[in-house]
């Protein structure tokens, strides 16, 4: 059989079967239509937040103070606060692990990785494994953790302010979900900022101490010289030998000191005005973005399959028989190969 045969015969078969490969389409359409539709949407939730800070005091010696010592005010934004990465913070393990341990109260008090478990086991494959809830709180918040980290995603925009989407099939557990994130995120973040100026404002009284005992130590030096260095002259006149080195050296941590003593008030202003309020500027609820597939696209897909795989049932004995002749030429010769002639 040469090709030229084959191929009209392929033909001449499809021809003949033109019905009973559309049938097969219409079935394959049929089935992925209604597998699509049962294909679970998923929600995501849209949120975004914005620090409102303290407003900066704008009185003279504040000012005056910020200008010499080249501090900028408190940030505006997120993406200005260069402390603390916000966005780090927000996916962070710890966060995600946090909120897992939450719980939901108009889901029966019951935590957010129980639920997320439960959802689970609920829509699992055949032939994945279930997962069982334990008593243990450091397991359970691990494996919550794991099953939030791809469905929250958070970014700074372009205002820079923080932007936080959360996705879910469970439709009822979006919103709860989202604002416990933006709970623990706020939370954490006023934590890490208190930390923070607390820390500034006791190393400013350290460093303050310190300079103060630098110029005890300069008192002590000072008295020491002149009481072993002064002598009297012929004349009688007391002379003794000069400290204008010392002198300049005591005046050079003086002004360290007021200086600390001036980034010391600083310091103490920004610790009792530090806290933001974390103000939620959209809130995480619906209408939701929903994410399905599309049946249609799915009905083509499956007309397409369900049309190929009924044709190459239409046409597979024409191949093995083809390929069988094939073999025989390639074996034993032209001499020894049948003709099939077949509709």
């Amino acid at each position: 059989m040469t090709n030229h045969e084959l191929v009209k015969i392929v033909f001449l078969r499809i021809f003949r079967f033109r019905l009973l490969l559309i049938l097969g389409g219409i079935a394959g359409a049929i089935i992925l239509f209604i597998y699509a539709k049962g294909i679970d949407p998923i929600y995501t939730s849209r949120a975004t937040v914005f620090p409102l800070n303290a407003t900066p005091d704008n009185s003279g010696a504040t000012s005056a103070l910020t200008s010499m010592l080249g501090l900028s005010e408190t940030p505006k934004s997120f993406s200005q606060d260069a402390s603390i990465n916000i966005v780090e913070l927000a996916q962070s393990r710890n966060t995600r692990e946090a909120v897992a341990l939450q719980r939901l109260p108009d889901h029966g008090n019951r935590r957010v990785a129980e639920l997320l478990i439960e959802n689970y086991n609920k829509n699992r494959e055949s032939f994945a494994p279930e997962i069982k809830i334990t008593a243990d709180t450091t397991a359970l918040a691990a494996i919550g953790g794991n099953f939030l980290k791809p469905d929250f995603v958070s970014k700074i925009n372009k205002n820079g302010i923080l932007e936080i989407n959360y996705s879910s099939k469970d439709k009822s557990l979006v919103t709860p979900i989202s604002y416990k994130f933006i709970d623990k995120i706020s939370e954490f973040y006023k934590d890490l900022k208190r930390r923070k100026a607390q820390l500034d404002y006791d190393f400013t009284l350290r460093k303050i101490d310190s300079l103060e005992k630098v110029l005890g130590g300069f008192d002590v030096k000072a008295i020491r010289m002149a009481n072993t260095t002064l002598f009297v002259a012929p004349d009688k006149v007391e002379y003794q030998i000069p400290k204008e080195n010392l002198s300049n050296e005591k005046a050079r941590v003086l002004r360290q000191r007021d200086a600390s003593a001036n980034n010391r008030e600083e310091a103490l202003w920004r610790l009792q005005k530090v806290t933001p309020i974390v103000a939620i500027l959209d809130e995480p609820n619906p209408p939701f973005d929903v994410k399905r597939p599309s049946a249609f696209i799915y009905a083509a897909i499956g007309f397409f399959v369900g049309a190929i795989l009924m044709l190459l049932i239409c046409i597979s004995d024409i191949f093995y028989k083809y390929i069988k002749e094939e073999v025989k030429k390639a074996i034993f010769g032209d001499s020894e190969t049948e003709v099939v002639s077949t509709t």
